[in-house]
């Protein structure tokens, strides 16, 4: 792992430059934070305080007796210089600037001052996260540089997805959403303006990440386009990467200019590149989640042939529209398949793909079905529409279903994909988060059940390209099971 950036994520003492004691005010909010869970060292800087928040203040970041792993610096702009020149003398190596006023401006001021922090950090091989920035979020080590309020936000625990967000605002929000969807963070980071630490860097970072499954990113632009691409290349054989890009239309590309001061570029060369390095686009905030949790939760597909086994009959052939409108397969199922579905189904009940159970199925008629199509060997992706407000499906259906999955999916030589959609209320989400919990990830829409599958076809075509298709599956199966 890049020894250069584990500092930020896993660092053994915090130095918060801008500390404050009045609770609105950014620095106090930042200190705060960092005491509900990090459990190394806090040190806020301040000249007008003793203490904050019970803790020791300093005068200034060099008076602080002890190696300080990591500073983040919440100062008016014109005062970063020389708090980073501090940073340098003191011997720090990693900051994150929380401070805007540079390059976002799209003022000479802005600029040249972003250009002095840059030239200070190179003079000291310092790394610098921001500025404009919320800085960095891990669950596991408690390290939390944001500034919000944690009575007007929820913080996500811990998982298996990396998040990486060129907006703070959108990135705090994203947290908040996934504190209440109940997705899991492996770590967080907001870059900001980039003037150091970009997208390429904490890619490189994450992909030897034991805690990361799945990069997600929201990016505005790209500076460094050849490294990017040379990055992603390196990184998808081996992990997932799925990106929300920005700027799609050229009224979104100039909100973009008066954001980061970033410069968007070409909508049509980005999807080129992500074609070419094997990253999925999403379209939105739910989708990039909705593809990333089928990925944290579900192996890839080795083709692109889809079942669909459903309690419902219209939705069975909504979601096969959904299905083939993304390019994938609703094949037809072989006689055998269809008379082993015929011998444990009702006799209303259809056999073929989609294989509708009917509203008056019990559980086993449902979990049988679903053991004969992974067994089959025809289909490389199972969607399940459970709807389970059907009178005879029991409490137990879920946890009867799961046992069966894990049980199944010891036997086959590869592991089947399998998602989920159904829609309800109250009872459903509740039978719903049951089985997510247990490793399926479920969706309120047959639509976004299929982008999800979708998904996982791409990635696994990707794989199968680069001949790492076998490896990925292989250690995938180690990894659950040393859970």
């Amino acid at each position: 792992m890049d020894g250069e950036l584990n500092r930020f994520f896993n660092p053994r003492s915090v130095a918060v430059i801008g500390a404050s004691r009045e609770p609105t005010k950014i620095g106090y909010l930042i200190v705060y934070n960092l005491l509900r869970g990090f459990k190394g060292k806090v040190y806020p800087v301040n000249p007008s305080a003793d203490s904050i928040l019970g803790i020791k203040a300093y005068s200034s970041v060099t008076a602080i007796p002890d190696d300080v792993d990591l500073a983040v610096i919440s100062v008016p702009a014109s005062s970063v210089p020389s708090v980073l020149e501090e940073c340098g003398l003191k011997g720090i190596k990693n900051v994150i600037i929380i401070s805007a006023g540079f390059k976002e401006l799209g003022t000479h001021e802005g600029v040249e001052r972003e250009v002095k922090v840059v030239e200070i950090a190179r003079k000291y091989g310092i790394r610098v996260v921001g500025p404009n920035c919320m800085g960095v979020y891990v669950p596991k080590s408690g390290v939390n540089t944001t500034f919000l309020n944690p009575e007007r936000i929820d913080f996500p625990k811990h998982g298996n997805i990396a998040f990486i967000s060129q907006s703070g605002a959108f990135g705090i929000a994203v947290l908040d959403w996934a504190a209440m969807r109940g997705v899991g963070i492996s770590k967080f980071v907001s870059l900001g303006n980039k003037c150091d630490v970009d997208e390429s860097d904490i890619l490189n970072y994450l992909v030897d990440d034991p805690d990361t499954q799945v990069i997600t990113i929201y990016t505005e632009g790209v500076d460094d386009g050849r490294k990017f691409l040379r990055t992603l290349k390196n990184v998808t054989p081996v992990k997932p990467v799925v990106i929300l890009k920005a700027g799609r239309t050229e009224e979104g590309s100039r909100a973009i200019a008066s954001h980061t001061g970033s410069l968007a570029g070409s909508d049509a060369v980005y999807d080129a590149v992500f074609k070419q390095a094997g990253a999925i686009r999403a379209l939105g905030m739910e989708e990039l989640f909705d593809i990333a949790i089928a990925l944290s939760l579900q192996p890839p597909a080795k083709g692109s042939r889809v079942a669909i086994l459903t309690v419902g009959g219209g939705s069975g052939v909504m979601a096969t529209d959904a299905v083939v409108s993304l390019g994938l397969e609703v094949p037809k199922l072989s006689d055998l398949t269809v008379s082993k579905l015929r011998k444990v189904l009702l006799p209303i009940a259809s056999p073929y793909n989609p294989v509708d159970v009917t509203g008056s199925t019990r559980d086993e008629h449902f979990i049988d079905s679903l053991e004969i199509l992974m067994k089959s060997g025809e289909v490389d992706i199972i969607i399940l529409i459970p709807y389970f407000m059907a009178p005879a499906i029991s409490k137990e259906f879920t946890d009867k279903l799961l046992r069966k999955v894990r049980e199944v999916s010891k036997e086959l030589d590869i592991p089947l994909p399998i998602v989920g959609a159904v829609t309800g209320g109250r009872y459903t989400m509740k039978m719903s988060t049951v089985l997510e919990e247990g490793g399926i990830p479920m969706y309120p829409s047959v639509e976004r059940a299929a982008k999800a599958a979708w998904a996982l076809y791409k990635y696994g075509e990707w794989l199968k390209r680069n001949n790492t298709f076998e490896e990925y599956i292989n250690r995938l199966i180690k990894c659950r099971s040393l859970q």
